[in-house]
């Protein structure tokens, strides 16, 4: 937890914003994996931690603006139920220490909704996501699961963005101690990185390194020889000679503040001239992208000024031609760059994504594209000081995703498909690092980690 102070006035913010009405913040249940008392390991909602701190299963929070009053709903465990945990102690305890006195058990929150509803008092939620919440929410306010998601609070969603964008100093720590693990999980991949050594084996040794200081993975270790499929999980592949290892991941701290970074290294220690090329094309995208970063740029343009510098890279392989602004516009290189430059990064390694990217990542005039590629652009806004966000360009060749373009004919005045198909059995390369907006520009959060290897 962070010092009681900062959830009491996160809260009175999020009072202020909203206006009125009740806030009901859900927190997350535990999961079961295969039989009931077999359960995943158990993560916080994050804007249940956000403004309450309490990182405990089955708990519910009701904030009453009109009435100024909160209230934390969850119950104590049994002595039966602490000889299988160890010591719990008593709710009030964590509710005092974040700030909150009144602590009800969960039965009485249902009677105390029924009565706000039928007194016509707005009950504010977020869209919901876990099953188990859904069927709560469903009995609790008599709205069928289907109305759930649409019927969630607009007014809330966009406070809870606002607040939640602009990281703390205190945040920012947070950040950078998972960023700082992530360094040692992509140092460690590299050390492993050896012909004959399986994913497999290299991701399980960053899983426990993340775990070893004292947190977990932000999300599943992407860590691959094939690197041309953006999210392409670690299996039974064995490493070659000749080969380039793609690692995507990421550390979640205790207080589940994530890092994010990628790396794409050679399982020989050496690139081939063919990879060396199109690494330095990838990392003076992403040179250019960070240099064009500052408060009140659009990162949508930020995106646009690296698949700029892909495109000249590309055409300096014969890969593409003709004019570069042109075949960016178009979407032409989207045939070798598939996804967006970033996303905010912070309690969610896709911070708030469940919230929703036209909240999170855009504004009510900035509308998020349809066109193939800029459409996975999480983040376009305007951008500003203590957003955390990712800057991770990259180049990926699918060949299926080449085959089918070329036989729909698309994009012929601006990709040379015959030199494409040289590219086949290449992969793919990507570079990711997490960077502060600063008034003046940006910082890269962390303590660094090499990204330009000998050639």
């Amino acid at each position: 937890m962070f010092e009681r102070p900062v959830y009491i006035e996160r809260r009175q913010q999020l009072m202020k914003a909203v206006g009125s009405g009740l806030v009901l913040l859900t927190g997350n249940e535990d999961s079961s994996m295969n039989y009931k008392d077999n359960i995943y390991h158990f993560r916080q909602d994050s804007s249940f931690l956000y403004f309450t701190g309490i990182d405990r299963p089955n708990l519910f929070f009701l904030l009453d603006i009109d009435n100024n009053t909160e209230t934390l709903f969850g119950n104590d465990l049994t002595i039966e139920e602490m000889v299988w945990t160890g010591y719990v102690a008593p709710l009030a305890e964590p509710a005092a220490a974040c700030g909150i006195s009144d602590v009800k058990p969960v039965s009485a929150l249902p009677s105390l909704l029924e009565r706000a509803r039928q007194r016509s008092q707005q009950v504010h939620y977020l869209p919901p996501y876990r099953p188990e919440t859904i069927l709560k929410l469903e009995e609790w306010l008599s709205t069928p699961a289907v109305l759930l998601q649409e019927n969630a609070s607009v007014p809330l969603i966009k406070a809870i963005v606002a607040q939640r964008s602009i990281k703390s100093d205190a945040e920012i720590a947070e950040i950078e101690k998972g960023v700082n693990t992530t360094n040692r999980m992509q140092l460690k991949a590299m050390e492993l990185a050896a012909e004959g050594i399986t994913e497999y084996a290299i991701a399980g040794q960053l899983q426990g390194l993340a775990v070893s200081e004292g947190g977990q993975l932000s999300f599943p270790t992407i860590l691959t020889v094939n690197g041309q499929y953006l999210h392409n999980h670690a299996g039974p592949t064995v490493l070659r000679n000749g080969q380039m290892v793609l690692c995507d991941c990421g550390a979640e701290t205790a207080m589940h503040y994530a890092g994010d970074l990628t790396r794409t290294f050679p399982v020989s220690g050496s690139f081939t001239p063919k990879q060396k090329e199109v690494y330095k094309i990838v990392l003076a995208a992403y040179e250019a992208a960070v240099a064009f970063m500052k408060p009140g740029v659009l990162f949508r343009d930020v995106h646009f000024e690296a698949c700029e510098q892909l495109v000249k890279g590309l055409q300096a392989l014969g890969l593409m031609k003709g004019d570069v602004k042109e075949a960016v516009a178009q979407g032409a290189h989207a045939l070798f760059f598939q996804c967006g430059l970033g996303h905010m990064l912070g309690m969610d390694v896709h911070d708030m994504e469940n919230l929703g990217e036209a909240y999170v990542g855009y504004t009510d005039t900035l509308k998020k594209s349809t066109q193939f590629g800029l459409k996975s652009l999480r983040l376009g806004r305007a951008l500003e000081p203590g957003f955390v966000v990712t800057v991770e360009p990259g180049l990926y060749f699918v060949p299926e995703l080449i085959q089918a373009w070329e036989a729909e004919g698309k994009h012929t005045s601006f990709i040379n498909y015959a030199k494409a198909k040289d590219y086949f059995d290449f992969g793919g390369i990507r570079i990711e690092d997490d960077y502060l907006v600063t008034s003046a520009g940006s910082r890269l959060l962390g303590e660094g980690l090499i990204r330009k290897p000998g050639f």
